[in-house]
């Protein structure tokens, strides 16, 4: 076997976090697990849809705890194992921690791909951990049909600077801190009508680490983080409104997306994944009537997406300077109101 006569994209039925279980499967499976139980000094778990999972320590501070892992969304293994990691180590940036390490989940399907490609896979996963300041510091492995890998990270955070999705309030300015347009572009790659320079916009954005949530973290008036994942943005900000009791009106125009225009195109030639589909039939009931491009574009599934924020008018000047600074998207993209009933998503 030769690696360059293989595409790991070719081994998996998914891509990236668009092979997610979708919002309405991940509720039915959930909704038969016995929650009865409880434990003091568990702050956030499976309740409000958080990113990770938070433990008091005692001392002023939490351990986060989470794991990510998905199939193949690019072809070169080392891209592919530091888009992997990026998008697990994002969960701790994403409730206003810092990671301290990591351990790998590795699948990989013996005697079809070869033992080298899986090693390239852990060296990229290996050299984001170094990027994050983080030990990659063991993990485990099995023989898999498809090939699978991902993180389990463990993050700190100071209790004070703790970021829930479930903790935004009515005023509050929305933010994403990454364009949209991800799953479009990839499975424009799949389909070979994507524009080198177009996907390499993608490619370079999963690879980028939300480490900005930590210093975001520290502003008061940050309300809540979540990140921008499998469910898409209009997902995401069901969940945010869901646990905050609120209610969205985003403004569809002010949302950054890759390449701009550039992916009307790749959805005029039906570049639409699978999971966006999936995404509209789980939680289209909450949102106003959108259809076409937008649509699909705000229900796109993102891998190692952007950070959603929600952020107090009387903080939006200094929250848009970092993201400025960071050159990062720092235009507000929506606001938030009292939950009146009804749909929790106004276009």
């Amino acid at each position: 076997m030769r690696m360059d006569t293989i595409r790991l994209t070719q081994f998996s039925h998914g891509a990236g976090c668009g092979c997610k279980l979708s919002p309405a499967v991940l509720h039915e499976i959930l909704s038969g697990v016995d929650r009865s139980e409880v434990f003091e000094n568990l702050i956030i778990g499976n309740d409000t849809k958080d990113d990770a999972a938070v433990v008091d320590l005692g001392d002023g501070t939490g351990v986060i705890s989470t794991t990510d892992f998905f199939m193949p969304i690019v072809d070169d293994p080392r891209t592919f194992g530091r888009i992997a990691a990026a998008n697990a180590i994002s969960d701790i940036y994403a409730m206003g921690g810092t990671p301290l390490m990591a351990i790998a989940i590795l699948g990989w399907p013996l005697g079809k791909i070869p033992e080298s490609a899986a090693s390239d896979v852990v060296d990229g996963g290996r050299s984001i951990c170094s990027e994050a300041g983080i030990p990659l510091a063991g993990g485990h492995s099995i023989d898999s049909p498809e090939p699978i890998f991902g993180l389990a990270v463990t993050g700190r955070v100071p209790l004070t600077n703790l970021k829930a999705n479930a903790s935004a309030v009515a005023g509050d300015r929305l933010y994403l801190t990454k364009p949209l347009g991800v799953g479009l572009l990839t499975t424009a790659e799949k389909k070979g009508v994507v524009a080198a320079a177009d996907l390499a916009l993608a490619v370079k954005s999963m690879q980028q680490l939300n480490a900005i949530g930590a210093r975001l973290s520290q502003i008061e008036g940050v309300h809540a983080m979540t990140d921008v994942t499998g469910f898409g943005l209009l997902g995401h900000l069901v969940e945010l409104c869901e646990g905050s009791g609120l209610q969205a009106s985003l403004d569809v125009a002010s949302v950054p997306l890759l390449s701009g225009e550039r992916l009307r195109h790749y959805h005029g030639l039906g570049c639409v994944p699978g999971g966006s589909k999936r995404n509209w039939a789980s939680y289209g009931h909450h949102v106003a009537e959108v259809e076409g491009f937008e649509r699909d574009v705000l229900c796109d599934p993102q891998t190692s997406g952007g950070l959603l924020l929600s952020v107090c008018p009387d903080y939006v000047d200094a929250v848009e300077a970092i993201l400025t600074k960071a050159g990062l998207p720092a235009q507000a993209i929506g606001s938030l109101s009292v939950h009146q009933g009804g749909r929790y998503i106004s276009l």
